[in-house]
């Protein structure tokens, strides 16, 4: 049990669409909460925030090419990965939860909402990657930088170490940044890897502005309050900036309960920043579902 009074979440391989996904599951009450990570990232990101609700009901998916899910060769078309949300509430029998996701999960999230309706009475959006409409289609974008990423590491503490005194780490909760690099990595041999290989992570960013990916169509049929969180520095489509928000500014006008909740000074990793403010909303929205999200606290 953690010091915030939570037991450690079970972990589950379930098979959905052909192949196995990992889910972790924090037993507890209430409606269930449904939390998707961004790319590159796992579902573990979410304990910071998880510990701060307990007695909650928790599920957090490693979806597709991440975590401890199965890893099939690229292409990752972005509707895959909402399917996978969709096929686990189904395997799982959720209904009524409150879906919670940031950067792609948020996208997923939204995406499973509208092909499985009744999954979600509410959505908390974190900076999700849905941008406006006029971008999908458009040319997609050079990720190829992501190839160069370090693969193998000697120990999570090693990573650590390395990311804590590196942008945009630096600015994490050091709570965040422990399980990043603790859950981020699988044991190879004598050493460690990454638990989201550089070739997966390349290969879906391309894809997010495929017009496959593009929700703006569905958008007005999902009727439940939807909150969309964004990040304060303003996407570039003439540089790739992963601490920019992909967010479409209007984005929350296009849900008939949607909310914007702008978060000037913060960047895209605001569930590593601010764990505990996520958390707080997240309860509150639980509870109610319409009570508005206070300001976050400004960056020290």
């Amino acid at each position: 049990m953690s010091q915030f009074g939570v037991v450690e979440p079970v972990l589950r391989i379930v098979p959905v669409g052909g192949i196995d996904l990992a889910i972790w599951e924090w037993p507890g009450d209430g409606e269930p909460l449904v939390f998707a990570h961004a790319t590159g990232f796992h579902a573990r990101c979410w304990d910071a925030v998880i510990r701060r609700m307990p007695g909650r009901r928790a599920i957090a998916i490693d979806l597709r090419g991440h975590g401890r899910s199965a890893k099939p060769d690229p292409p990752y078309p972005w509707p895959a990965f909402g399917r996978d949300v969709a096929g686990i509430a189904d395997l799982l029998g959720i209904h009524s939860a409150i879906g919670i996701g940031h950067s792609m999960g948020g996208h997923s999230i939204v995406s499973s909402a509208l092909q499985r309706p009744g999954t979600y009475r509410a959505l908390f959006l974190i900076d999700p990657t849905i941008f406006p409409d006029d971008r999908y289609g458009a040319n997609p974008f050079d990720s190829s930088f992501i190839l160069r990423r370090r693969r193998y590491w000697e120990s999570p503490a090693a990573m650590y170490e390395k990311f804590s005194t590196r942008p945009p780490f630096d600015q994490w909760s050091p709570e965040v940044l422990h399980d990043y690099c603790e859950y981020g990595l699988l044991p190879a041999g004598g050493e460690f890897e990454l638990a989201c290989p550089p070739a997966v992570e390349a290969s879906i960013y391309p894809l997010s502005v495929a017009p496959e990916s593009n929700l703006h169509p569905a958008l007005s049929s999902f009727t439940e309050p939807v909150v969309v969180v964004r990040g304060g520095i303003p996407w570039s489509p003439d540089r790739f900036d992963l601490s920019s928000s992909p967010t479409d500014p209007e984005l929350a006008s296009l849900f008939p309960q949607g909310r914007d909740v702008l978060l000037t000074g913060r960047s895209h990793f605001i569930p590593m920043e601010i764990p505990e403010w996520v958390a707080e909303e997240i309860a509150k929205l639980a509870t109610s579902g319409r009570t508005a999200p206070r300001d976050a606290p400004a960056r020290p």
